[in-house]
């Protein structure tokens, strides 16, 4: 067990994949997935079975980045999300997604047995409850909602937990699993008889002539088509940072005392709590915020565990982790064809916290796509999709842009990065720039340029996990300024020398 508690549960003790990093030419293949997490692996060993050869190049390890730091539930009951794509979209594509996520849920269970993967996986029910009677009517709306689009879900007089709730729907027979155990399964399904797996290949660009071209810094692969799986999508010429609006959330896992609950359940308010067990641990998630806000704080990871201590006899907290999950503006995930018109490259993103189940049905319509040029669910998740919503949204969600001026605007932190005590961060203002600092306990001065890499933004530090998030499009950086999550592909610069 970590004893910093400060390490994804699903990351501690995992021992290293040893997928090599691509040098040099590294030849064509009939497909590139670019990105190697729960939706990019999915589709790559889905295309394999279908008979082509595939490439995963992975900036990190496999199943290490966000696959590696959900709570790891397959469902196709997921809080209140059917009745919010019901008002959104109609009945219709409601039907869509609840049916693509029933075969997510089925989907996981065979692949993990087909391949014979070990991954703690375990048929669990789902729970959506009240937490309150203020909540109740949403609880209601989801039952008719998943009802009406053909999930078996029921009304239940109380939920798993050690305490009372207003109301609960669930649904049974769906899956928690260990999601890192799981993604390697599927990287060493891949690899092989003319597919290959590369670790520590950060993409940084992918052409869409014939062949297409993926470039890293190490070498070079081509391919029929490209799939652009990487959690947020990297190529700019989509344009998907204009609709996809990035937030964290935070998890615990602590042991108790009693046994924790069976059920995976989640609370349709605010603030969110979404619970599961893991062996004999119990984990708690929520305290959801928009990346690069001043709400990124330690104090998140508190309340997680005051609610755990709350309610159950919890001895010590075993891990704390956080991930980050993009939304997109009209409440449907962006599955398909990156621009329109292209046959080459493709794209998966913006699964609204679930993409566990997401990236599964994700990878099922993106292989029908390639390679029979059809699937029929594609249509719901078309990127390309154009609603009278989509000009008021895109106009909000870039008003963020303004930072770019504004930001530089405000006072330093910080005279000089002298003044910056161990810690803690400090902002210095440069001319008409700005430089961040981070003095670790030991007095190391960590610095770089706040300009983030992908579009000029100025990145804010993250008190909670010690790093620097850009508040725009959701990049994060180390603290040395290397790149934790995109869309940027570059580290940040160095801080100004006179600050």
């Amino acid at each position: 067990m970590t004893t910093s508690a400060a390490e994804s549960l699903w990351l501690d003790g995992i021992a290293p994949s040893g997928f090599p990093a691509l040098k040099g030419d590294g030849g064509r293949f009939d497909a590139v997935v670019v990105g190697g997490g729960i939706a990019g692996l999915t589709t790559a060993a889905l295309l394999k079975e279908a008979g082509a050869t595939v490439a995963v190049l992975e900036a990190g390890r496999v199943g290490t980045g966000v696959t590696g730091c959900t709570t790891a539930k397959v469902t196709a009951l997921q809080a209140d999300t059917i009745s919010r794509v019901r008002r959104a979209h109609g009945e219709e594509r409601a039907a869509v997604y609840a049916e693509a996520s029933a075969a997510a849920v089925e989907e996981v269970a065979r692949l993990a047995s087909r391949n014979g993967i070990e991954c703690e996986l375990e048929r669990r029910p789902a729970e959506t409850f009240a937490a309150e009677e203020s909540e109740v009517g949403a609880v209601e709306a989801e039952l008719t909602a998943a009802s009406a689009a053909g999930l078996p879900v029921e009304a239940a007089d109380e939920a798993d937990l050690p305490y009372e709730v207003a109301a609960v729907a669930r649904l049974d027979e769906q899956i928690q699993f260990h999601p890192v155990r799981y993604a390697a399964g599927l990287a060493r399904a891949i690899d092989g008889d003319g597919s290959a797996v590369y670790e520590k290949t950060r993409v940084l660009d992918v052409g869409s002539g014939q062949p297409c071209v993926a470039r890293a810094a190490g070498g070079s692969v081509s391919a029929d088509q490209v799939v652009v799986a990487t959690h947020f999508p990297i190529l700019d010429r989509g344009l998907y940072f204009a609709t996809l609006r990035p937030s964290r959330s935070y998890c615990v896992a602590m042991r108790i005392a009693e046994a924790p609950p069976r059920a995976m359940s989640i609370n349709v308010g605010t603030p969110k709590r979404s619970i599961r067990s893991a062996g004999d641990l119990l984990v708690v998630a929520g305290e959801g915020h928009e990346t690069g806000s001043s709400e990124a704080q330690p104090e998140r990871f508190d309340r997680l565990e005051q609610f755990a201590r709350g309610h159950w006899k919890a001895e010590r907290v075993t891990h704390r982790w956080s991930a980050q999950d993009p939304t997109p503006y009209d409440e449907l995930p962006v599955i398909g064809r990156y621009m329109p018109g292209s046959s080459r490259l493709f794209v998966a993103s913006g699964f609204m916290k679930w993409g566990m189940t997401g990236g599964t049905f994700a990878a099922m319509i993106l292989t029908g796509l390639l390679t029979a040029g059809a699937h029929r669910w594609a249509a719901g998740f078309d990127p390309q999709r154009l609603t009278l919503r989509r000009l008021p949204s895109l106009a909000k969600h870039n008003l963020k842009a303004a930072q770019l001026v504004t930001a530089r605007l405000e006072p330093a932190e910080a005279g000089s990065s002298a003044e910056v005590p161990a810690g803690e961060a400090g902002v210095v203002r440069t001319g008409l720039g700005k430089s961040g600092y981070f003095r670790d306990e030991e007095g190391v001065l960590h610095g770089v340029s706040l300009r983030c890499t992908h579009l000029g933004c100025l990145v804010k530090f993250n008190a909670a996990e010690r790093s620097w998030d850009c508040p725009c499009h959701g990049s994060r950086f180390d603290l040395d300024g290397s790149v934790l999550e995109g869309p940027a592909t570059h580290p940040l610069g160095l801080p100004d020398p006179g600050a």
